[in-house]
């Protein structure tokens, strides 16, 4: 039998053989100025919103996703009480009235007019109480599979929140930025407008043509009609900002006005070996993988010998005031060993299914791992590029902007090429539409960042090392 146990912990924690790196490519090189540099709880904060933070705490106490994360968690705790009982003995109590009465017609004699009949009453109670010896650890394992599955529905419930998190401000962002581009097309109509009184003026003078004119009003027409794509892309940005944060769209209204009054937080991502920990994610598959090691391990137990111990003791009589008395009490005691000999390979299809599905989890494990590194990396380069690309954005707006004003100081005193002016108007527009996309594109890499960091949750001590 000892023989038998010992194969029971052969092969029932494979090694994930995980490959961690020792720091980012596009990271910080100063090892002390990595160790220092987690994502704090609120990161939100940093981008110096008090609107988005109050949007934040809402959706985080109220979306219903985060709602469901946690009915899940009750579930797992219920699984693991459930998993947990066999560990105790099971006691039951049995009462019964029992009133008999025997068939008149076989009664002494065998005649049919016979009243040999007679009737007694039966009363009994008693406590039954059943206990499985863990002998070889079946029970121990069902109940760790199915603690580590709470522990993992908590690291869901970390996942979802974290989730919750980032589309609530990139969904944030999308409405201040489509803000801004509806304010800049706007003011570009207005621009575009007050250029075509001129040249109307201009015309009416006969210094200019009708070519010209029919030229100025298909750029504001072509700006007016940019307008409802972005007035469009408004509403439904703020709808789905209602839907995170559990209200309907009527109840939701952002005032941001656009991304000017938004910080650019400074964002360091630390040490690779921190994700371990950091990212509720990758805790999410280990304490998985935990569950799946626990799994196997109670799947080649039930292929052993099991013991089971049953007792049963209480008092019967045929009358109620001679229950309770010594004569009345009786009492069985049953040891009993089970051992499977033929089920059909069921035990053995059982394993084989547990086994799969731990190979299952331990790649879903190595996947975490290596998805949150390039998750990392894929948003240091972001931040790093959309921080490069809005600057040179506002470069390209500064000189459209000033050859915009240089044309329009010429156009006042009729000096300009009036396809140079067109030109240039359209520059301009593109250019202040491009960059207000470019901020959005900062803005959201740097949510994206936070996020790959696993920012916005506090790790609790390491409660599933067995999975590796």
């Amino acid at each position: 039998m000892l023989s038998l146990g010992g194969c029971l912990l052969s092969g029932d924690k494979p090694e994930p053989g995980l490959d961690i790196p020792q720091a980012y490519l596009d990271g910080p090189k100063n090892p002390a100025l990595a160790e220092a540099a987690l994502p704090p709880l609120d990161w939100w904060r940093g981008f110096r919103s008090k609107e988005l933070t109050e949007v934040i705490k809402e959706a985080r106490a109220a979306n219903l996703d985060i709602a469901v994360a946690v009915a899940q968690i009750e579930q797992a705790d219920a699984q693991s009480r459930v998993a947990g009982a066999p560990l105790l003995p099971g006691v039951t109590l049995n009462s019964t009235a029992t009133r008999l009465r025997t068939s008149q017609s076989t009664a002494v004699g065998g005649t049919s007019g016979s009243l040999g009949g007679s009737e007694r009453d039966l009363l009994s109670a008693s406590l039954t109480a059943s206990y499985e010896i863990d002998f070889w650890g079946k029970n121990r394992a069902a109940l760790r599979a199915a603690e580590e599955n709470a522990v993992a529905s908590r690291y869901n419930r970390e996942v979802v929140g974290l989730a919750t998190v980032v589309s609530v401000a990139n969904t944030y962002f999308q409405v201040l930025a489509a803000q801004d581009r509806l304010r800049i097309a706007r003011e570009n109509v207005a621009s575009a407008t007050r250029i075509l009184t001129l040249i109307k003026q201009q015309f009416s003078a006969g210094t200019s043509s009708d070519l010209n004119v029919a030229q100025q009003e298909s750029l504001v027409n072509t700006l007016r009609a940019s307008i409802p794509p972005l007035v469009q892309t408004l509403r439904q940005s703020v709808a789905a900002l209602a839907l995170l944060m559990a209200r309907p769209p009527e109840r939701v209204i952002v005032r941001g006005g656009g991304m000017r009054g938004i910080a650019i937080p400074r964002v360091t991502p630390g040490l690779p070996s921190e994700l371990l920990t950091q990212r509720p994610d990758i805790r999410q598959a280990e304490a998985q993988l935990a569950a799946a090691n626990a799994n196997v391990y109670n799947a080649r137990a039930q292929m052993l010998p099991s013991i089971t111990l049953t007792g049963e003791g209480g008092y019967q009589s045929a009358i109620l005031k001679t229950l309770l008395r010594p004569e009345s009490m009786f009492y069985t005691a049953t040891a009993g060993l089970t051992q499977p000999i033929f089920d059909g390979l069921k035990l053995q299809g059982n394993l084989d299914l547990q086994k799969g599905i731990q190979d299952q989890l331990l790649q879903n494990y190595r996947k975490a791992v290596i998805s949150a590194f390039t998750d990392v990396d894929k948003a240091l380069i972001a931040v790093r590029e959309t921080a490069q690309a809005e600057r040179l954005q506002r470069d390209v707006v500064a000189s459209s902007r000033r050859a915009f004003d240089l044309s329009d100081q010429q156009l006042r005193a009729g000096t300009v090429n009036l396809i140079t002016l067109l030109q240039v108007q359209q520059t301009l527009f593109q250019a202040e539409d491009a960059l207000a996309q470019a901020r959005l594109a900062r803005l959201q890499a740097i949510v994206s960042l936070y996020q790959a960091l696993g920012g916005g949750w506090l790790p609790k001590p390491l409660e599933t090392a067995d999975a590796r």
